[in-house]
């Protein structure tokens, strides 16, 4: 009878126990749910800023950007796949930039190497250098992601061959398409990254325009934001160049 009577009053007092750490759990969690809400609340109703975005994000997204450089690599490669596994029909990721009164047959590639000093270039003198051909996993900040064939020149080939190694001493390089409607701003060491490419080809064939002919950017290490097609003209900055989805409240760095 003593026995059963004490395992009575331990039973009671687990279920007790049991009772009062589920109250406290459950406190908890509506507590931090309240101050998250609230947090939410006051964080999106903050002014935005120039780049449209709020403050408080913009610096969050600052620091994974120091973050992620810092980790870098330039000999990082990505994964590559063999061309029996890249998509047949390859999904378009936007269109700005892309109006229909450009005339292809007119087009030329400027580089300002510096201010008053532009290098004019046609497709030919890009596909003089050595092709690359780049099979990998093309992902979209809308969360489809594509195995696409790619081939073109490699950008720090390019740079080599037109003397422009010394600009590679910058911090950013800068893409704006011939009508000036779509611009992006890139980290050097990105745009440096061996299988970062000046792309002409899809697929085997001649880039569509739909795709960005005459001359598009491939740079597996971003995302499909960072891919700007039809380059009118290419510069080399210190300082941040002007970035088309940054400006609307994206992550400027965009790495994967």
């Amino acid at each position: 009878m003593k026995t059963q009577t004490f395992s009575s009053r331990e039973q009671q007092m687990e279920a007790g126990a049991f009772k009062r750490k589920t109250r406290i759990a459950f406190s908890v969690f509506f507590a931090m749910f309240i101050i998250g809400g609230i947090s939410f609340y006051f964080l999106f109703n903050q002014p935005k800023s120039a780049d449209n975005v709020q403050p408080a994000l913009r610096s969050v997204m600052q620091a994974n950007e120091q973050l992620f450089s810092r980790m870098f690599s330039v000999n990082r490669q990505v994964k590559l796949y063999k061309k029996p596994e890249a998509v047949p029909k390859v999904r378009v990721n936007g269109d700005v930039g892309m109006g229909a009164d450009f005339n292809q047959a007119t087009w030329k590639l400027k580089v300002a190497r510096r201010p008053g000093d532009t290098l004019v270039l046609t497709i030919d003198d890009i596909k003089a250098l050595p092709k690359r051909e780049v099979i990998f996993d093309f992902k979209c900040v809308e969360g489809w992601d594509q195995v696409t064939h790619w081939g073109g020149v490699r950008v720090g080939d390019f740079l080599m061959k037109y003397n422009l190694t010394a600009q590679t001493a910058m911090k950013y390089m800068g893409m704006v398409t011939p009508d000036g409607t779509y611009y992006v701003g890139i980290d050097m060491p990105s745009m440096l990254q061996p299988q970062t490419i000046l792309c002409y080809e899809m697929n085997g064939q001649p880039l569509p325009k739909i795709q960005g002919a005459p001359l598009r950017l491939i740079i597996p290490v971003k995302y499909g934001i960072k891919h700007l097609k039809r380059i009118g003209t290419i510069f080399f900055s210190n300082t941040k160049p002007r970035d088309y989805w940054a400006e609307l409240g994206y992550d400027y760095y965009a790495g994967l």
